[in-house]
């Protein structure tokens, strides 16, 4: 794979999530903001869920990608490269979704619970997957070469995405603070107004393709890097062959 197909790939597709994006977070601004009513409990701060709900949305679809890409990696008969720059990329994006879910949730819970943190089961559960994947960034960053890096990171990858059921089932195993699953109920009464339920939804689609627009450009660069990396050592084993056939 050459410079020139790394930068022409996914050039049409991340214009259209990034376009997306754009379109579906102004709705979010200004409909979470101006349009949609304060809940009748909450009041105000029932804003936040705009952000705080979808981010947590993303940080697990982005967690799974790693995972599954993680897999096709280890699994697949090429062992292609590319799946885990995309389990790299996708991991770190999630990190950051995930970092604003607590900071979010810390806020909501101030308003709501009077303080920032409880050691609550849906909230340490949440933390520990933030510290966890903060490790598989760490174990991806330890050197070798791209191919060592791919299979122990995927190993951490695929034994990591294990804990995304734990969490969002938290609030149901144990007794919790948070408040269980308001649309994705398994009642199906959604007690919900009807544009802040749109409002919502469009939020998770804006942050989706925030999500994809993000890994599809980290995971070019990383491409990039692995080419440049492999550029230095042919050149460098070249040099060792030029020395040793001058001695």
């Amino acid at each position: 794979m050459n410079s020139t197909a790394v930068r022409s790939v996914g050039t049409p597709s991340t214009r259209l999530f990034g376009l997306l994006a754009i379109a579906c977070m102004t709705w979010v601004v200004v409909g979470g903001l101006f349009f949609t009513p304060a809940d009748l409990n909450q009041g105000e701060s029932v804003r936040i869920m705009y952000v705080h709900v979808p981010t947590a949305w993303v940080a697990y679809l982005a967690f799974i990608v790693t995972g599954v890409a993680s897999a096709m990696f280890m699994f697949g008969k090429k062992h292609s490269l590319g799946f885990d720059r995309v389990a790299g990329a996708s991991a770190e994006v999630g990190l950051m979704f995930m970092a604003i879910t607590l900071i979010s949730g810390s806020l909501w819970g101030r308003l709501t619970w009077g303080t920032f943190w409880e050691w609550d089961p849906r909230l340490t559960t949440t933390a520990f997957l933030f510290v966890t994947y903060l490790g598989y960034m760490a174990v991806r960053g330890l050197g070798g070469s791209p191919q060592q890096r791919a299979r122990r990171s995927a190993v951490v990858a695929m034994l990591a995405v294990l804990e995304i059921p734990l969490v969002h089932f938290s609030v149901v195993m144990w007794r919790s603070l948070h408040q269980r699953a308001s649309v994705l109920s398994t009642d199906g009464d959604i007690k919900m107004d009807g544009l802040m339920l749109t409002t919502l939804f469009v939020g998770v689609i804006g942050f989706t393709c925030t999500f994809a627009w993000l890994v599809s450009h980290r995971q070019r660069v990383m491409a990039m890097r692995d080419i440049l990396l492999a550029t230095q050592l042919d050149s460098a084993l070249n040099e060792r062959i030029a020395e040793g056939s001058q001695s």
